[in-house]
This record gives structure tokens, sequence and C-alpha cells, in this order.
């Protein structure tokens, strides 16, 4: 044997040994979670994603919000949290009043809680899911503060645009068929077409379906801490409350108009709009996977006195919509 060959065997031996002994570059060694009374203000524990697959088994019910102030006292009250990043997004995984939960950010907008929607799925086992966060209101008897829980979903932005025929006409091509809504101006609302999950084919839906035994649940809560006065002592003219019911729009579009808000409330009977309900509605459906959105008015989407109120009570109306969801994981049965 040569000195070449003794020195090669030498090296694939100490190699060898390295791996044995947990050395393998670039797979971490396994991060335990913070747990016990502390958990909540210790750091996340962090977990590398592998490139695909689930990367935690346990069944979960999953929270999203589109942004951070939403998810605030969410992410506070959350035990055991163990962070995963998956294609930039975190997941933080941990115990919210005693249940396995997975809460994560959705982005805003459709295509942004579609997609991110999707990734949860396919990355953790998602029993549920729920939606937590502002919206603006529509039904001119809801106020700020109140909390809305519609039991279906629909995409307003879903339209034909009209061809104009003669000054403030329109008509829609004759190939589109007929239509369920009345338009606003050139915009005609129409179903979206989907193929469900089982490929029975193409179906035309514009109302995705709030999950019946959730939204039941969800009326059976009797009190909640809903709060009346910002951190500065600003309060609302009326206490907010729960309203469970109705129907809820998305789009993709921040509305403060007051004409399209009579507009969606005459044509769809929403109580709220938002920029994401809808898509993630959509994608749950497809998924066969329970679904529910929790959203509270922040704004009148155009129909108040003065300035848009949305940076005024967003804080006030992102931690009622989350006391409605705690109160509901509270009051929820496996």
């Amino acid at each position: 044997m040569t000195c070449h060959s003794t020195r090669r065997i030498a090296a694939i031996l100490a190699a060898a040994a390295l791996l044995w002994a947990g050395g393998w570059a670039g797979l971490p060694a396994p991060v335990r979670a913070a747990s016990g009374p502390a958990a909540a203000d210790a750091a996340p524990a962090s977990v590398a994603a592998p490139p695909a697959g689930r990367v935690d088994e346990t069944p979960r019910m999953a929270i999203l919000s589109a942004f951070a102030p939403e998810l605030a006292l969410l992410r506070a009250r959350l035990r055991d949290p163990r962070v995963y990043t998956v294609q930039g997004v975190e997941f933080t995984a941990g115990v919210l009043e005693g249940r396995p939960v997975v809460l994560s950010l959705s982005g805003i907008s459709m295509v942004n809680a579609a997609m991110n929607t999707q990734l949860l799925f396919d990355r953790f086992h998602v029993t549920h899911l729920v939606f937590s966060g502002i919206a603006g209101g529509v039904n001119p008897d809801l106020h700020i503060g109140d909390v809305s829980v519609p039991e279906r979903w629909g995409q307003y932005l879903e339209v034909v645009m009209m061809r104009e025929t003669a000054p403030g006409r329109y008509r829609a091509p004759a190939s589109k068929g007929a239509f369920e809504f009345a338009p606003y101006g050139m915009m005609q609302p129409r179903a979206v077409r989907v193929r469900p999950a089982d490929g029975t084919g193409i179906q035309e839906k514009f109302w995705f379906e709030a999950d019946p035994r959730m939204l039941a649940v969800a009326r059976g809560i009797q009190s909640v801490p809903l709060r009346g006065c910002d951190r500065e002592d600003r309060c609302l003219d009326k206490r907010p409350r729960l309203v469970v019911g109705g129907s809820g729009v998305s789009g993709q579009a921040f509305v403060d108009n007051a004409d399209f808000r009579r507009y969606a409330f005459r044509t769809f009977q929403a109580n709220v709009l938002d920029m994401e309900s809808a898509a993630c509605a959509q994608v749950a459906w497809r998924a066969g996977v329970p679904f529910i959105a929790f959203r509270s008015l922040s704004d009148l989407a155009g129909g108040g006195p003065g300035e848009n109120e949305m940076n005024a009570f967003l804080h006030i109306a992102a931690d009622n919509a989350a006391q409605v969801l705690l109160a509901f994981l509270r009051a929820w049965q496996d």
C-alpha cells in the first residue's frame, strides 16, 4: 500500500469519526423550546426547516394575521414557542389556551394570503384554520371595535371590467353568462372558477363558507373582555360587541370610499371587508380544512365623518379580535 493510499484512508476514517460524533455540517443540533411559567418571556427556540416536507407533525390549529400588530396579543400568550423559518416566512408553533397551535403572518392582500396559507398547509399538520385581524366596517349597524365573525366570504374584486357602450352605460360580453350581483360602474362581480381536491370538475363559486361547527362555538361565546379604550384612555362612543353571522368580502384594495361601502353592504349584505380572508377561505376549502375568521372593525371603510380611523383604532380592534379568538379556543372541544 502506498503512502498516498494510507493518508487517504486515514482522512476517510477521521471524517467518519466526526460524523459519528454529530458533526454533520449544515444540520443543526436539536433545539428544545422553552417551557414552564417563564416560557412566554423566553426567546423562542428556532429550528431550521428542511427543504421539503412537514416540519412538525403535531396536529395544530393554525392562526393567521395579516401583519404584526394583529398577532401581538396572541404571541404574548403563547407557551412553549418554537420558531420555524420556511421560505423566509416565520411560523411559531406552541400552546395557546392549552391547545397546540401554529401562528404566522399571511402578509397583506390576497396573493400573499393565499400563498402563505398553502405554505402553512404544506409544512404543518393543520386541523383547522383561524384568521384574527382588523377590517373595514360595511354594515352601518356595526361600529368601530365590534368583532364580526362572518359565516361566508367572497371576493368582490373578482370582476369583469365591462365595455362602455354609452356614457355611464356598460355591457359584459355575452360569453360571460349571467351574473348574480349588481355591478359597480364598469365592474361586474362574478364567481371564481375552482376545482375541488377530489377532482370532480370545475365549479363556479362566489362564497366560501366558514365551518358550521366553528361558527356554532363562536355563537356560544357569552362574555369577552372587549376593549373600548386605547392605552391613552381615548375611548369609543359605543361599547364593542361580538356579532356572529352575515357575510364578509375581500379584495386587493384598501377601501376608504363611502359610496363603495354602501354598494358592498347593499350588494353582498357584507358586515366587513378586508384584504385576506376570502383568499384564505378558498385555499382552506380546496384543502378540506375548516375555516373561520374573527375580524374587528378598525375603521368604517370611508363611511365616517372625517379621516380614515384605522391608525387611531388599530390596536383596539386587533386586541378585540384576538380576545374573541382566545375565548373561542377556551370553548373549543376537540
